[in-house]
């Protein structure tokens, strides 16, 4: 029996409220909980001796329940006959007191200030189903009559689901009057209606006088009737669309296994306004025996491959071997004392998350890499115009320091990465002054980008300072630091759009210029095209720059970077033989194979180096007017003219032992670099 109207407009309809109380029949609809789920807010609000209006009543029986229990100056209305008569027939002998009227909410004919409380359950949403121009009308129309039936003092409770329009209309209604909002989370679990996965709330506004300069108070109070004041709407609103999230995934996962998702949700602590932990929901496909398990990611971590991407969430939950595998990262605003006080912490809620079928009580296991949770230190917060919030941080793994520079709007992206070495150690003191280690390389895809010298031919008997090179995009500064100080033949010149960075670079990460070393804050477009018109000249052009358009399948380079505009402005700037470095990251397999035809029909052929447990690809590109071998760094067999899907040897010998001279005293290997590399002709 389909109790649903064909149209949401039909809740506005008398005649649609009492064709569905004669199909209920005398049976009780609760919208939104029960009266055990409701009462401990009802009797924080409402008083026995109150004078109660209940709006929308139906058939519910919240009113008998409240009557029962010693509330008898309890009004009833609603707009449907049928619904009014049903209820004073069934109550009129047992509860006398207690009227039942019909009424419309909109147009009350009672006394001004004559209700101490007034009781809305479902009504407020039943009415605001969309925000057109007739609907926000009623709904002002029904505000405006609850608050002039209501006294001073009193309070207007709406039990509500707090979709986005009433979100929307109760904070910009009734803080204009003064009114003060609470908001509680209702629990429902007991509720008959066990498919609702919408949370309930229950708002209480309190009807104040409106004073001059007044703040508008605005609370939020949990389940464990914690009440936590907010200074701003915004926030508010924030932290409801969480709870609502939050109970929406609840009830999903504890009926369905998610192998076919990646569901994560925030947990807040009730003195912050930033997440304390990110929760990310694994399921396995199999039906394992071990059902449910925690993974608690120590602090620095939550970056890795293997905590902050989903392929690699799902190979540390095959690894772990649970049907379940809830992975916990730390957030960075946050202190926390160690494993014990985090698995404390979050026992009472991970539980709400168990599996289907999962068997209370039974133990879950909380796993981590260690007993140590890692330590971190932020060192500066800053802002860039550019890419907006960042945060310097210094953070331990494996016993080992690093500083890392992260914006805010990535979070789980390691933006730079340095790493920290102790100097000036002294006798009886466990380390001494940490600076930035000049000889470390966070990135796979930067060694491989240095790699790419071996391209230039001759470069091994090139003696200091005759390689010019141009470098589009600084970071942190840990590429530019490296060649300067390995190569010692490379006059490097780096370019970056965002002033910040560079400052970033120089007061954070060691990053020191001189006259081999330069930096220029500019867009890298237009210094290339600067650089052809003024008829300079380089040996090595390296691009590592972000896009900040998430838009695209492509986050490195910008798409302009890949444009036949500025790759012939490229082609122009090198020398004959010289060579273009690309750091390529795109998920897109048509716009990247766009990307690399582009580059094979300027530069006649390109070598492609896919990066092992990364995105990026290198690509390399040398600006040659003839193949011919004499005049590359090139063996012969990479010069044919059909595409090679087999590794080769790329370089001579004399180059791959000069390469790994130059780096000797590091743990990098650069000739290893060219294996597995794939050439494209055009």
């Amino acid at each position: 029996m389909n109790l649903l109207p064909h149209s949401h407009t039909e809740f506005h309809s008398p005649e649609y409220w009492d064709n569905f109380f004669k199909k209920r029949g005398t049976k009780a609809f609760e919208w939104y909980g029960e009266y055990p789920e409701l009462c401990g807010v009802l009797h924080k609000y409402i008083k026995p001796k109150d004078k109660l209006l209940v709006v929308g009543c139906g058939n519910s029986v919240i009113s008998e329940n409240l009557y029962d229990v010693g509330y008898h100056g309890i009004v009833n209305i609603d707009i449907s006959d049928i619904v009014i008569r049903q209820m004073i027939d069934k109550n009129q002998s047992k509860r006398p007191d207690m009227k039942f009227l019909k009424k419309d909410v909109k147009q009350m004919d009672f006394e001004d200030g004559e209700f101490s409380a007034v009781f809305d359950k479902g009504t407020l949403d039943a009415l605001m189903v969309d925000e057109t121009e007739s609907v926000v009308a009623d709904i002002d129309a029904m505000f405006h009559e609850i608050g002039r039936v209501l006294k001073q003092g009193g309070r207007y409770i709406i039990i509500t689901l707090l979709q986005d329009q009433i979100l929307k209309k109760v904070f910009s209604y009734f803080p204009e009057l003064g009114w003060p909002i609470r908001i509680h989370l209702i629990s429902t679990d007991s509720s008959e209606n066990k498919d609702f996965h919408m949370p309930v709330f229950a708002v209480v506004l309190t009807k104040f006088k409106k004073l001059p300069n007044m703040k508008q108070i605005l609370e939020v109070s949990t389940v464990e009737d914690k009440v936590e004041r907010f200074d701003d709407v915004d926030r508010v609103k924030g932290v409801l669309k969480e709870m609502q999230y939050y109970a929406l995934i609840r009830q999903q996962i504890s009926k369905r296994n998610m192998s076919k998702e990646h569901v994560s949700l925030c947990l807040y602590s009730d003195i912050s306004t930033s997440p304390r932990y990110t929760l990310h929901i694994v399921d396995s496909t199999q039906n394992l025996k071990q059902k449910f398990a925690i993974f608690i990611v120590p602090q620095g971590r939550e970056t890795d491959w293997l905590f902050a991407t989903e392929a690699g969430r799902m190979q540390l939950s095959d690894s772990a071997g649970f049907e379940r595998l809830i992975v916990v990262c730390l957030h960075r605003d946050h202190t926390y004392k160690d494993l014990d006080s985090i698995k404390t912490e979050l026992s009472s809620k991970v539980m709400e998350l168990a599996p289907p079928n999962f068997k209370l009580g039974v133990q879950v296991p909380f796993l981590s890499l260690g007993q140590d949770i890692g330590s971190r230190q932020i060192k500066c917060k800053g802002h860039s115009d550019m890419s907006g919030e960042y945060v310097i941080e210094d953070v331990e793994v494996d016993g080992d320091m690093y500083r890392r520079l992260i914006f805010s709007s990535n979070p789980n992206i390691v933006q730079s990465e340095a790493k920290l070495k102790s100097v000036g150690k002294k006798k009886g003191k466990k380390a001494g002054k940490l600076i930035i280690d000049p000889d470390y390389l966070a990135c796979q895809h930067h060694i491989s980008m240095i790699a790419g010298l071996g391209f230039v031919p001759d470069i091994h008997q090139l003696k200091d300072g005759k390689l010019s090179a141009l470098l589009v995009g600084l970071g942190g500064g840990g590429l530019a630091t490296f060649l300067h100080q390995h190569f010692k033949q490379i006059n490097l010149s780096v370019v970056d759009i965002d002033e910040a960075m560079v400052k970033i670079a120089t007061n954070w990460f060691g990053f020191v210029q001189d006259e081999l070393l330069t930096v220029h804050v500019s867009d890298g477009l237009e210094l290339v095209k600067k650089e052809v018109e003024n008829g300079l000249k380089r040996d090595v052009i390296m691009l590592d720059v972000d896009s900040k358009d998430t838009s695209v399948g492509m986050s490195c380079p910008p798409q302009a970077f890949v444009q036949e505009e500025f790759l012939l402005n490229l082609k122009k700037l090198l020398y004959n033989n010289g060579v273009l470095i690309l750091n390529l990251v795109c998920r897109d397999e048509d716009m990247k194979n766009n990307v690399i035809k582009r580059l094979t029909e300027i530069f006649h052929q390109v070598v492609v180096k896919d990066i092992e447990e990364e995105v990026n690809q290198i690509v390399y590109a040398q600006n040659r007017t003839e193949q011919t071998n004499s005049e590359t760094g090139l063996t012969n067999d990479t010069c044919d003219n059909s595409a090679m899907k087999n590794p080769r040897t790329l370089i001579s010998p004399e180059t791959s032992k000069y390469l790994n001279s130059c780096v000797k005293g590091t743990d990098i290997d650069l000739s290893g670099q060219f294996k597995n590399m794939i050439i494209i002709d055009r």
